[in-house]
C-alpha cells in the first residue's frame, strides 16, 4: 500500500477490505451501487456544516488545480512558503468537510494571507467573492461551526447550517416543543405496535422532529420547515442517492433487503418521517445477508440542540469469524439488562431484536469520511429501540488500521504507569478494545428505558453526551464481568484491568492533546469520556494522578545544552483498586440511566458542566509538551479505496475490482468533480 500522509494534526491511513475479491459479481455490484450511494451525498453534508462551505471548497479546489499545474516552484521563498501553507489548509477543509476543525469545532486560521488568496483569484480570472474572503480570514466570523457553552445562545453563536441565520436557539426549541405537543394531542392513545409487519401501516408513534429540515423563516417572518427531499432541498443530491439505491435493489441479497432500500427510496422522495421509522424498523430486521450499508439523515451530534442529523453513508460486508464474539453478546442480551446495575424501573421487561456483528468497511461516506466512528449501532429513536430493537456494527478493518498505525509509536511507554506497562501493551489489551467497542454499541446503546411520557429530546444539548457516557458505562461495568469469561471473551477475570487503566487515562489526560490551550472541551464523546473517568477520580477512592520523576529527551525547549532533564511533574495514573473501580462505575452508571430515562434535564447539565467541560491549565500544558516529543498526530482519518466497474461491450458490469494507490488529493479532487450534485448560487 501507499505510504500514510500527515499534515497539520491529521494523520491519514488506508484501510484494506478482506474477503471484496472472494465476493460474487452480484455481491460486487452491490457493493459498488451502495458505494456510489454514499458518496452521492457528500455535498449535503458539506452545506450542512456551514452555508459557505460549498463555494469556498470549489474556489480553494480552482486555486490549487492552477497551482498544481504550475512545472516549477517560484523563486521567491515567501511566495513558496504561502504555496505550502494554502496547501495544508486546503488538506484541512478537506478532512473536516469545511472550514471548522472536524473535532474541535473552531474555524481554521489560514497561515497564508488574504493577499496571497486574491492574487490567485485574480491570475485565473476566477470572481471574487468578499463573503466567501470573510469566511475563511476573519476570525469573529462563524468562529465555531457547533457551541456547547452553558449559557449562550447556541444557535446564534454556531455556524452550522441547520437553523436560518438569525433564528434564536429559545425559537427552535419552542417551534418543536409545540410540534411535539400537537402531535401527542392527536394521538392520546398510542398502541404497542407488536402486531406490526410490512404490509400494515406503522401504528402513531413519536417520529424524530426536526430531523431531515432545515428551519427557516416563510415570507411573513414565520417559522417553517424546508424539508431535505427529492423535489426539496438538497433534491438534486437526493435524487443521485436514489439512483444508486435503485439500481443496488436490482441485485440486493434478499427480498428483505429489497424492501429496506424501496423504503428508504419512499423516504428520500417523500421526506416523511413516519416513513422513516417503517425503513429503520426493516432495517433491523435484515440481519442475514453479507452486505449491509446506512444511508441518510442520521447523527445529531452536528446540530447544538440535538434535533437535526448530519447526511452519512458507508457500506460493509461482514466478517463472518470475528462476528461470533459479538453474537454471544447480543444472544445474552436479555442477561445483561437483567443484571445492570440500574433501578429496575429503567430495564426493558423484554430485549428485541437487539442483533450485532464485526464487519469490514468498503466506503466510507458523508459524515463517516475522512474520519469515522469505530462502531455504530442504530437506529437512534428510543421508540423504535424499544419495540423492534437496533443492530450494531463494529468496524474490524478500521480498528485494525488503527492498530497498525500505533504499533511502536512509544504512546503508552510515555504515559501509563511503569507498573501497568506490561499488561497494556499485550496484544489482549487491543482486543479488550474492541470488545469494549462492542459492549458500548450492541449493548450500551440498546440498554435502558425512557418512563412513560418522557421526551426523548428532553436532555437538550447535554443529550448526546449523556448517552454516549451511558453506553460508556454500561461496557466498562461488563468488560470486567465473569459472564465475559464464561462467553470465552476473555480469557481470565483479571483481563479487563488493561481497558480500565486506558479508558482512565485517555479521560483524564492523553486526550487532552486534541484541545488547544486554553479551549474547553468541546465535542460529545470527548465530554462524556472526561466526565466518567473525573468522576471516578473524585468519588470512587480507587484512583489517583500521581506524580513520578520523569526523564525528557532533549529539546531546545526544556534545556539550552541539549542534555536530559528531570521533569518533577509527570502525571501517571494509578489505580489502587480494580473492583472498588467496577463498583463506582456501577453506581455512576445507575445515575446516568436514570438522568436518561427521568428526562432530568438539570442532573444532566450539573454532571457534565462539572465533570466534562474544564481543563486543568498546568496538566493540560505537560501532556501537550509530553505529547508533542512523540511526534504523533493527534487525528486519524481514512482514503477510501476506489471501486472500479468493468464493463464488457455491451455494457454490463462482468467485474468490480478494487484498489488502494488513489492519493488524499487524488481522491479529493475526484470526488469534488464526480459527486458535486449542489449549485452553489
Amino acid at each position: 500500500m501507499p505510504p500514510q500522509i500527515r499534515f497539520a494534526d491529521i494523520q491519514l491511513l488506508r484501510y484494506e477490505v478482506p474477503g471484496f475479491d472472494t465476493l460474487s459479481l452480484r455481491q460486487k455490484k452491490l457493493v459498488y451501487y451502495l458505494s456510489e450511494a454514499a458518496l452521492s451525498g457528500r455535498d449535503i453534508l458539506w452545506d450542512q456544516n456551514c452555508r459557505f462551505n460549498l463555494p469556498i471548497r470549489r474556489m480553494l479546489e480552482t486555486v490549487y488545480n492552477a497551482i498544481a499545474s504550475q512545472e516549477t516552484a517560484s523563486s521567491d521563498e515567501s511566495e513558496n512558503s504561502e504555496v505550502s501553507a494554502f496547501l495544508t489548509y486546503m488538506r484541512q477543509v478537506w478532512f473536516a468537510n469545511g472550514i471548522h476543525h472536524h473535532y474541535s469545532m473552531d474555524k481554521f486560521q489560514p497561515a497564508f494571507s488574504e493577499t496571497f488568496l486574491r492574487k490567485q483569484l485574480t491570475a485565473i480570472g476566477y470572481p471574487i467573492d468578499e463573503g466567501l474572503l470573510r469566511a475563511i480570514f476573519d476570525p469573529t466570523f462563524l468562529p465555531k461551526r457547533v457551541n456547547q457553552a452553558d449559557g449562550a445562545d447556541l444557535l446564534l453563536t454556531s455556524a452550522m447550517n441547520y437553523y436560518a441565520p438569525g433564528i434564536t436557539q429559545q425559537e427552535a426549541e419552542q417551534f418543536y416543543t409545540e410540534m411535539k405537543a400537537n402531535f401527542l394531542h392527536n394521538n392520546r392513545s398510542l398502541h404497542e405496535p407488536s402486531d406490526y409487519s410490512p404490509s400494515q401501516p406503522l401504528p402513531p408513534c413519536p417520529p424524530s422532529f426536526g430531523l431531515n429540515s432545515r428551519l427557516e423563516r416563510d415570507a411573513n417572518g414565520k417559522l417553517c420547515e424546508r424539508t431535505w427531499k427529492s423535489e426539496g432541498m438538497y433534491g438534486t443530491a437526493i435524487d443521485r442517492i436514489i439512483y444508486w439505491l435503485e439500481k443496488a435493489a436490482t441485485v440486493a441479497e434478499s427480498e428483505q433487503q429489497r424492501s429496506v432500500i424501496a423504503k428508504l427510496v419512499a423516504f428520500y422522495r417523500t421526506g416523511d418521517l413516519h416513513t422513516f421509522d417503517l425503513y429503520t424498523i426493516l432495517w433491523v430486521q435484515d440481519i442475514l445477508g453479507d452486505i449491509d450499508f446506512t444511508n441518510g439523515f442520521t447523527e445529531v451530534y452536528g446540530d447544538p440542540i440535538g434535533l437535526k442529523a448530519s447526511w452519512e453513508g458507508y457500506v460493509n460486508i461482514r466478517d463472518v469469524q470475528a462476528t461470533e464474539r459479538t453474537r454471544r453478546l447480543s444472544e445474552n442480551a436479555q442477561w445483561f439488562e437483567d443484571n445492570s446495575p440500574v433501578d429496575p424501573r429503567f430495564k426493558k421487561r423484554e430485549c428485541r431484536g437487539i442483533s450485532a456483528r464485526v464487519v469490514n468497511v468498503a466506503t466510507l461516506g458523508g459524515d463517516l469520511y475522512p474520519a469515522s466512528a469505530i462502531g455504530i449501532n442504530l437506529p437512534n429513536s428510543d421508540y423504535v429501540r424499544q419495540h423492534y430493537g437496533s443492530k450494531s456494527v463494529t468496524l474490524g478493518n478500521l480498528t485494525a488500521a488503527y492498530a497498525q498505525a500505533a504499533r511502536g509509536n512509544g504512546f503508552y511507554e510515555e504515559f501509563v504507569h511503569p507498573d501497568e506497562l506490561s499488561i497494556i501493551n499485550s496484544p489482549l489489551s487491543l482486543r479488550l478494545d474492541d470488545l469494549h467497542t462492542d459492549l458500548h454499541e450492541c449493548l450500551g446503546h440498546g440498554s435502558g428505558q425512557l418512563l412513560p411520557g418522557v421526551d426523548p429530546d428532553s436532555l437538550g444539548s447535554y443529550g448526546s453526551t449523556i448517552e454516549e457516557a451511558r453506553a460508556d458505562l454500561f461496557a466498562l461495568y461488563y468488560i470486567a464481568d465473569t459472564k465475559m469469561v464464561e462467553l470465552v471473551l476473555v480469557p481470565d477475570e483479571e483481563a479487563y484491568r488493561s481497558q480500565y487503566y486506558t479508558y482512565m487515562m485517555n479521560g483524564l489526560m492523553t486526550q487532552l492533546v486534541r484541545i488547544q490551550p486554553g479551549q474547553q472541551i468541546e465535542e460529545a464523546h470527548m465530554r462524556n469520556r472526561a466526565l466518567i473517568a473525573r468522576w471516578l477520580l473524585e468519588n470512587s477512592g480507587a484512583m489517583e494522578l500521581i506524580k513520578l520523576s520523569h526523564p525528557l529527551t532533549p529539546s531546545p525547549s526544556n534545556t539550552a545544552s541539549g542534555a536530559p532533564t528531570e521533569c518533577p511533574i509527570a502525571h501517571y495514573l494509578h489505580i489502587s483498586s480494580y473492583p472498588a473501580l467496577r463498583q463506582a462505575i456501577g453506581k455512576l452508571l445507575a445515575e446516568v440511566q436514570r438522568i436518561k430515562s427521568e428526562g432530568d434535564r438539570e442532573a444532566a447539565r450539573q454532571l457534565v458542566e462539572t465533570y466534562g467541560i474544564q481543563v486543568d491549565p498546568a496538566l493540560h500544558a505537560e501532556v501537550l509538551e509530553r505529547y508533542r516529543r512523540l511526534n504523533i498526530a493527534p487525528y486519524k482519518g481514512f482514503i477510501n479505496p476506489r471501486l472500479t466497474p468493468i464493463y464488457n461491450t455491451e455494457g454490463e458490469i462482468t467485474d468490480v475490482t478494487i484498489s488502494y494507490d488513489e492519493t488524499y488529493d487524488q481522491q479529493m479532487l475526484r470526488y469534488g468533480r464526480d459527486y458535486s450534485t449542489l449549485a452553489t448560487d
